[in-house]
């Protein structure tokens, strides 16, 4: 099992870097920094050369900071055995002290000094462009010559290593800098220093950092002071992987009850019932408000009950996929919110919780465990704000809703986040693709929610695995062609609960995230 990856933003960094940096002589961070950098660039031309008879052709880009130091000493280190280009993205006097020990190494070595002229990125075959223009503390859109050349490096087809962070890339919040007008780097693998970040993991981080690898730079290990902030990964909720007890009964597996299913929005509920009858749960019912439902002629198991006839208490209610916002659902809502029973709140029963205060006071006083499962623009509206200031800080607003709903939060998009009330841990979910982009897929997340706290999971390693295998089962089905253009939410039910079964039968231990085995039907 691969250990638990800890984030950090980009201040944690900057003591870390100061707190080792006096105990260092000058050079030696950025020295270690360059010699990782081009250890990885071999690697990755090695593979991609395999049988060439030239030596690798690298062009560097190095900007005006310390990231662009990084990048001279690895352009240092390459020459030796590669033909290496160099565009300076600067003054060379205004470089930092550092960086200017990297550029006398560097031009002490045998390689090319470029202009800073895009023509040069299209009109020579590069074997890798590596990408050292600026790093953690960009602050500014990147405009003018520069994005000029970022655009075509982007456009070039060559394979891209950034060092730190792809250059233009909020290390914190996965924002391209200056969204409106900024541009940055797609890197194909970003080898990122010290530490990880957690802007390389959500928002457009994961359409621009490619695969993350994290140098550490053998800073000593007590200056990595531990963060709140982590990737997800199966050790997060291993200890609930328990195979069955041989004497058990449905009883033992608990009960879920969805809430949701107004005329014409049937679906969704029916999804979340498949997902958690699927994932394990002891029994399902579903509680309509079409009174036209009756038997899901496809899942019979499912038991059809109304709303009225079932008491809440004692089982896990799915509440609001599809819902709708009328006086009979919010009834339902403030009801499920007064229940001793875990709780799943989505779609509409967020919308309602937005637009009634008075619920939301309701969450105050609940001490069963409650997971909220909000898309930004659900997520905007229980923070009265736009759906832009949402995605400008995902960490932040996911934080911000755990704490002041009380409950865990998965706030979903690319790198879904969740959320723990009280403590504000955070992780950072890195499975998942497009195909996730699709009517229904949220409903099956709230099955999987549900199932798993009928079967006494605590709703964080609920809302981590659920987030997790949700985004797994994706990847699984695309792996195998089964996506992403097209991929129906339906499909992940099967999928998902194949992942599951599996985890449990190994433990978590022996499970590899790359399988690609057929899922059963």
């Amino acid at each position: 099992m691969m250990p638990i990856q800890t984030l950090y933003p980009v201040g944690a960094i900057r003591r870390i870097e100061e707190a080792a940096l006096r105990s260092l002589p000058p050079f030696s961070l950025m020295q270690r920094a360059g010699a990782a950098g081009a250890q990885l660039a071999l690697e990755i031309v090695s593979e991609r050369m395999q049988g060439a008879q030239r030596p690798p052709n690298i062009l560097i880009l190095a900007g005006p900071g310390n990231n662009g130091g990084d990048a001279l000493e690895a352009a240092h280190l390459l020459a030796s055995s590669c033909e290496v280009s160099v565009m300076l993205l600067g003054a060379a006097d205004t470089l930092p002290a550092d960086a200017q020990i990297a550029l006398q190494r560097a031009n002490a070595s045998h390689l090319h000094w470029l202009e800073a002229d895009a023509l040069h990125i299209t009109d020579q075959k590069w074997d890798l462009i590596i990408d050292g223009v600026f790093g953690i503390g960009l602050a500014r859109p990147i405009t003018g010559t520069i994005a000029a050349l970022i655009n075509h490096v982007n456009a070039s087809n060559v394979p891209v290593l950034s060092l730190d962070v792809p250059s233009g890339l909020d290390a914190d919040t996965g924002n391209v800098v200056g969204k409106e007008n900024g541009c940055a780097v797609h890197a194909t693998v970003t080898l990122t220093f010290i530490g990880d970040k957690p802007g390389l993991h959500t928002g457009d981080g994961r359409d621009h950092a490619g695969e993350v690898r994290v140098a550490s730079l053998d800073i000593d290990p007590a200056y990595l002071h531990a963060t709140r902030m982590q990737v997800g990964s199966i050790a997060h909720f291993s200890e609930q992987l328990k195979p069955r007890r041989h004497n058990s009964h449905k009883g033992t597996y608990g009960d879920v009850v969805i809430l949701g299913g107004a005329p014409g929005m049937l679906g969704a509920a029916v999804l979340a019932a498949r997902t958690a009858a699927k994932l394990g749960a002891g029994r399902v019912y579903m509680a309509t408000l079409d009174p036209q439902f009756a038997l899901d002629v496809q899942q019979p198991e499912i038991m059809c009950r109304s709303a009225e006839e079932l008491t809440l208490d004692q089982h896990a209610l799915i509440v609001g996929p599809g819902l709708g916002t009328t006086r009979a659902a919010q009834t339902i809502v403030a009801k499920a919110l007064q229940a001793n029973s875990p709780l799943v709140l989505d779609a509409d029963a967020l919308n309602l919780l937005a637009l009634e205060p008075g619920l939301q006071k309701k969450l105050g006083v609940r001490h069963q465990p409650t997971i909220f499962t909000p898309h930004p623009l659900e997520a905007a509206r229980l923070l009265d704000c736009d759906t832009a200031a949402i995605q400008a800080d995902r960490i932040s607003a996911a934080r911000t809703l755990a704490s002041r709903l009380h409950a865990t939060v998965i706030l979903k998009g690319s790198g879904s986040i969740t959320a723990e009330p009280g403590e504000g841990r955070i992780v950072i979910n890195p499975t998942g693709n497009p195909a996730l982009a699709t009517a229904g897929a949220g409903d099956v997340l709230s099955g999987v929610c549900g199932a798993l706290l009928a079967q006494n999971w605590p709703a964080w390693q609920a809302a981590v695995a659920a987030a997790w295998l949700h985004g797994h089962a994706a990847d699984q089905l695309v792996a195998r062609g089964i996506g992403p253009i097209g991929l129906t939410a339906s499909e992940l039910i099967p999928e998902i609960r194949l992942a599951l079964n599996q985890l449990i039968a190994t433990q978590g231990r022996d499970y590899s995230i790359n399988r690609s085995d057929q899922s059963s039907g």
